[in-house]
């Protein structure tokens, strides 16, 4: 008895301490993600929760500068071959040894045409394996800066997405059902133990994770990650201030001062690598969704400059953004390499100015057209929505906004299934290639060439400047983007508004660095 007495006593001393030391974190934002499959959509709303779960061979720090992931180093052995040595001793979340025939399946699927990543990897001809722990990746062209882009590029097990009939990405686009929908087996600092779609998802630590030791690094003691999409602002506000939620990654800019002035609440602020901005279909011969008929508007630059003119961006600045942008006339920031401050210049307000170019375009009574809008997933991006569509409706193109939640905005847009709307883009690369041929690369079934260019702009010097981009360095590279933002500013395929700034709000008793790309690491998350 005396034994089992001490036994007992043992056990709920455990049971304290194990009490003790946990920390679970409730985190909230306006959407959820609308898979779990890490190479099905490169939105932030998915990474946000996919980059806790699996490792990329290569992470970022805080200041997004590159550190060692699952690769321990990687050399440039040939100007197209990168030799990368692999961490030993990593086992997937459902047990798997992690080794070098699951760098080149997850490379393999990430070039898949089912994935929305292959921008990362589009220079990759073949992955060999060296050894178990040895691979090359062999690129078509010198890619400088491919290291910047495997970041972003996630290792999945090859036998457990073999069990699980996942050795393709997810098609979004059709809606698919399949296992990485719901389910995932990374090596990362979370594993998933519950996914419900719209209501919760959790996340619990994987005491295991090979970077909880790593040197230069302060870990986070968060044990639990409990992630509910809130998308009232109102709501979202009001459960941070009652506890109920202990961080909002995307709280209200209107509420700021208040949760501020709240005694238990920290609000960090920062810019971040993201532009929002407005895409014209500019291909088809007839707009889908606009009452011209035998003519697309959108082909004439006037009326794109008609537009852009019509836009009272300091308005948006001051009263829809309450200040928290940065206005700009380019479509990225300046944290980002190629960035030109003399090309980042705005075409002026001017109303009158755009109806003259409409009438000059033909239109002299306007037109009509639907603006898609997501309403969940930037800053304010239906009110931006709504401010624009006032402002043009102003000066004769009556606009209807259409705005509804990520999921079906993204796979409307993602069938070319639109006239206009507004996206925001982010720069996790930090280079400008990325933007370039994502954004406004012909899409001409190249991997990566305008994976995000559903208004089909088209100019084949556009075209060949980005091909410099991808092979050119130093100088030549430099001019190569710089040209290429002056025929951004002249031919105007967007119409640039601003660069994100993002607030995030928390509890008080809640550290955690901020973010330029505005993903939460919360392995470096601590809570006292």
């Amino acid at each position: 008895m005396r034994r089992w007495g001490l036994a007992a006593a043992a056990a709920v001393m455990a049971l304290g301490m194990g009490l003790a030391e946990a920390r679970t974190v409730r985190w909230s934002a306006s959407g959820d993600p609308n898979t779990m499959d890490p190479h099905s959509q490169n939105v932030g709303t998915v990474t946000m929760v996919i980059q806790q779960i699996y490792d990329p061979l290569i992470h970022r720090n805080a200041d997004l500068s590159l550190r060692p992931g699952l690769a321990l180093s990687w050399t440039q052995v040939e100007p197209t071959r990168w030799r990368f040595v692999l961490r030993q001793g990593v086992r997937f979340h459902e047990g798997e040894a992690f080794n070098a025939d699951d760098v080149v399946f997850s490379i393999g699927r990430a070039l898949q045409p089912t994935s929305n990543f292959g921008i990362y990897v589009d220079t990759v001809d073949r992955v060999e394996k060296v050894d178990e722990f040895t691979v090359d990746i062999v690129t078509k062209v010198a890619d400088p800066i491919l290291p910047n882009k495997l970041a972003s590029i996630y290792m999945m097990s090859k036998a457990w997405s073999e069990r699980n009939n996942a050795t393709r990405p997810q098609n979004t686009r059709n809606r698919e059902e399949m296992a990485t929908v719901r389910q995932t087996n990374g090596t990362g600092a979370f594993r998933l133990s519950v996914r419900e779609p719209d209501v919760r998802t959790v996340l619990v630590r994987n005491d295991a994770w090979f970077g909880w030791n790593e040197p230069g690094q302060t870990p986070g003691n968060v044990t639990e990650i409990i992630y509910r999409p809130i998308a009232s602002d109102a709501t979202r506000v009001a459960a941070l201030l009652s506890g109920e939620v202990d961080f909002v990654l995307d709280p209200p800019l209107q509420d700021l001062n208040r949760l501020r002035s709240a005694g238990n609440i920290r609000v960090l602020e920062g810019p971040e690598v993201r532009t929002i901005f407005i895409a014209m279909d500019v291909n088809r011969d007839e707009l889908l969704y606009s009452d011209v008929r035998g003519r697309n508007p959108f082909k004439d630059l006037r009326v794109r400059q008609a537009l852009y003119h019509a836009i009272d961006i300091q308005a948006i600045h001051r009263t829809t953004m309450r200040s928290q942008s940065v206005v700009t006339g380019t479509f990225f920031p300046e944290q980002v390499n190629g960035y030109v401050r003399e090309e980042d210049v705005r075409l002026p307000y001017d109303p009158n100015r755009a109806r003259a170019l409409l009438a000059e375009a033909g239109f002299p009574n306007g037109f009509s057209v639907t603006l898609d809008c997501p309403n969940n997933r930037y800053i304010n991006d239906e009110q931006i929505c709504q401010a624009i569509a006032a402002m043009w409706t102003r000066v004769g193109v009556r606009t209807q906004v259409k705005a509804q939640p990520l999921a079906p905005f993204f796979a409307q847009i993602q069938r070319d299934d639109t006239s206009i709307y507004l996206l925001g883009w982010g720069v996790p690369t930090l280079d400008a290639l990325y933007s370039f041929q994502s954004l406004l690369a012909t899409r001409n079934g190249a991997q990566g060439d305008g994976i995000w260019n559903y208004g089909r702009y088209s100019s084949p010097r556009m075209d060949a400047l980005i091909e410099r981009m991808k092979t050119q360095s130093g100088g030549d590279r430099a001019e190569a983007i710089r040209e290429a933002l002056r025929l951004y500013r002249e031919d105007v395929p967007h119409i640039p508004l601003h660069h994100q700034m993002i607030p995030w709000a928390m509890r008080s008793n809640f550290t955690i660095p901020h973010a330029a790309n505005n993903q939460p690491y919360f392995r470096w998350m601590v809570v006292n």
